[in-house]
């Protein structure tokens, strides 16, 4: 079993206690997104576990306790963009804080296991091509050395977000712009000794040197853990998602970045109630057990070829 930690929130930035609790007790409790009143048991122990991947914009409160997942293999996608705070409203400055938090996380884990993230793409007045070109080409020359790879991706418009992103006046953006983004920026990444690939994009850019991306990748799991892992596509993810199966252990509405693009927060309401709900001690993030939910253990099994 492969560990998502999250596609739906940021775990490391905002939920690190409550995480290693769960941890330490070798289990978690996960509501179902479509039916509430359903929670999965699920164990966390390092025999069940085979990958833990961690989806973050901050890991600093993880690393000084990295130490505590010794038993555990494990990695993380660091999303780092050139985005001011009119598009991610909470992040702390890329420049003065994060980036050396991305070469901290190397430093300890090795670039290997340090896979950046810079998505969404998105074009409008302010944030051009031109703007991209000249930012990713700054941050790649201060991550040289500290990643092996970089993972892009082009905004989705899902319904639930168009509010959020109006005031940005995002222009659309065609296949043959996607390819002229794309172009520049491996360029830039290849000229810095990084990979690039493409998080679910239905876009080709094959020819360019550019792979579609597995972000939950067994490859990569099995060259970490040393064992290998055969696991299939997960059905659970969109047809250009090429992840293999994982089980996600997040919750919507519970991300407290303030991305304008995030798909992950529905109701900024719920949002409110969910942080207020958060116990560290809680085996269910942002919420506890009520009289109307059953909880059932769910059948887990490594993915490890023996």
């Amino acid at each position: 079993m492969i560990i998502s930690a999250s596609r739906r929130t940021d775990i490391p930035a905002y939920y690190c206690d409550w995480f290693f609790n769960r941890i330490k007790e070798r289990y978690v409790l996960v509501r179902n997104p479509i039916n509430i009143h359903r929670i999965s048991r699920i164990n966390l122990s390092p025999d069940a576990v085979d990958c833990i991947v961690f989806w973050t914009k901050n890991p600093k409160p993880m690393l000084e306790r990295l130490n505590e997942l010794e038993d555990y293999s494990f990695y993380f996608q660091f999303t780092l963009n050139s985005y001011g705070k009119d598009v991610e409203a909470n992040l702390p400055s890329k420049n003065d804080y994060l980036i050396g938090i991305f070469k901290s996380l190397s430093d300890k884990i090795g670039p290997d296991k340090v896979i950046w993230r810079y998505d969404p793409i998105f074009l409008s007045r302010k944030y051009t091509m031109d703007y991209h070109i000249e930012h990713f080409g700054e941050l790649t020359r201060q991550l040289k050395g500290y990643t092996k790879k970089c993972t892009i991706s082009f905004m989705d418009f899902y319904p639930g977000i168009k509010r959020n992103i109006k005031e940005l006046e995002i222009f659309g953006i065609s296949f043959a712009q996607e390819r002229q983004v794309a172009e520049k920026l491996s360029k830039i990444a290849f000229e810095n000794g990084l990979k690039m690939d493409t998080c679910a994009e239905k876009i080709d850019l094959i020819d360019l040197g550019i792979a579609h991306a597995k972000c939950i990748d067994d490859e990569l799991i099995s060259k970490i853990s040393g064992s290998h892992i055969r696991a299939g596509k997960d059905k659970n993810q969109r047809l250009e998602c090429r992840c293999v199966s994982s089980i996600d252990i997040g919750a919507y509405d519970t991300c407290r970045n303030g991305c304008r693009y995030c798909y992950a927060n529905h109701n900024m309401n719920m949002l409110y109630k969910n942080v207020e709900n958060y116990d560290a001690d809680s085996p269910l993030l942002c919420s506890r057990i009520g009289s109307d939910d059953a909880v059932n253990e769910r059948n887990v099994k490594s993915f490890k070829e023996k």
